[in-house]
């Protein structure tokens, strides 16, 4: 019953960023012997939202739960969501981050440690009807308007190629989340990888089998999914920006 719930959500292009709409679900994807969980979103049906601080108290939401007892309040309820961005410990966000049309965080252009710090980074921008990974410096030049927007880093895939500093046989492997977009910008592809990888192997999973010319990495060790269809929620450390689907509650009950 589930998939049949989530066919009537989410309209969406799986496998391919050019590929035949069809109905579909979050559901588990192989590729080079890695298992995934990839959740697509039709940007212009869908209510597609970023997540961050409670709007009464100005505290962090933290949680899916939280943002599912703040919806439910408003007769709506979440398709998915996952986390979105990197964050500091009082989990504003690290970079830009838009919300509503209010930017609260302003865009930093700048190497840095850490990966958010490995250029080239980039910007997730939810426009009208469409949604597109950005390349940071990009972003700054064409400054285009976005409702709601996260940036996060490394990008994943530029241009059609795997980030140039990411190696081929790195040993550093976590569990891996991040978003890849069609280049028409209709289409937003969410990825979790069900065990750790390297950021080689999980950009190729975008490259080579979403085929999307952009993708972005939003985190690695707090990397969570919550999707109700396949009665999954990822509980862990409280998190910063979160990004999900809402739905009307009625849709979202057999």
């Amino acid at each position: 019953m589930w998939k049949v719930r989530l066919a009537l959500l989410l309209a969406v292009v799986l496998g391919s960023g050019s590929g035949a709409v069809q109905a579909a679900e979050c559901r588990t994807e192989r590729f080079e012997d890695e298992s995934y969980t990839v959740c697509a979103v039709d940007i212009g049906r869908d209510d597609l939202r970023l997540f961050l601080n409670d709007a009464e108290s100005g505290a962090p939401l933290g949680s899916f739960g939280a943002i599912e007892n703040k919806l439910k309040a408003e007769g709506k309820a979440l398709a998915f969501a996952m986390n979105a961005g990197m964050y500091h410990a009082d989990r504003s966000p690290v970079g830009l981050y838009i919300e509503a049309g209010q930017e609260v965080k302003g865009l930093i252009t700048r190497d840095g440690p850490g990966n958010f710090g490995l250029l080239p980074n980039g910007v997730f921008c939810i426009g009208d009807g469409r949604a597109h990974v950005i390349e940071t410096l990009r972003y700054a030049r064409e400054r285009p308007a976005c409702r709601y927007a996260t940036q996060s880093g490394p990008m994943l895939v530029i241009d059609g190629a795997v980030h140039p500093r990411f190696l081929v046989d790195s040993d550093s492997h976590y569990v891996r989340n991040g978003v890849g977009t069609s280049a028409n910008g209709r289409k937003a592809w969410f990825v979790i990888s069900d065990n750790a990888l390297n950021f080689h192997t999980f950009g190729r999973f975008f490259r080579d089998h979403l085929k999307v010319a952009q993708a972005l990495y939003f985190d690695g060790k707090v990397s969570r999914l919550h999707a109700p269809g396949v009665n999954r929620s990822d509980i862990g450390f409280p998190l910063g920006p979160m990004v999900g689907a809402v739905i009307d509650a009625k849709a979202a009950v057999d």
